[in-house]
């Protein structure tokens, strides 16, 4: 697992009107949160992870490389940045994740054996569902 640490610097954040939850207060305060965080120009990633991202990140990117998170879940300006913070940390992560690669088995004799035994009882089952053909 790769942890990034990612400069308060090199996030943008701007404010704009909530559609979250306040009321009417939501028409007269800025309380939602919208980071901007440009992946190419980020000094804490080296190349091969900036790439990765770039691959996984691709339709999340716009195309000067930004990555833009917008959070109105709460009333206050500060919880949506640090929510905005979280799902950037959180995006992130997921991006990075690299699955573990499966290693190929073979089945086994018994469940071979009984594989090919379901099929003769199926078999078996089908066939006793046909007419039978009289000989004359």
């Amino acid at each position: 697992m790769i942890s990034i640490q990612i400069p308060f610097a090199e996030m943008d954040f701007t404010y704009a009107r909530s559609r979250g939850p306040g009321g009417q207060n939501v028409n007269r305060t800025n309380s939602a949160a919208i980071l901007r965080w440009n992946l190419w120009a980020s000094t804490s990633l080296n190349a091969e992870l900036k790439e990765r991202l770039s691959l996984k990140l691709h339709g999340k990117l716009t195309e000067s490389g930004d990555l833009i998170i917008r959070s109105d879940v709460h009333r206050d300006q500060d919880q949506n940045r640090s929510e905005c913070i979280r799902r950037l940390h959180e995006t992130l992560r997921k991006a990075l994740f690299v699955p573990k690669k499966r290693v190929a088995t073979k089945p086994t004799k018994s469940s071979q054996r009984k594989r090919l035994e379901s099929k003769k009882q199926h078999s078996e089952i089908k066939s006793l569902r046909q007419k039978v053909r009289s000989e004359s």
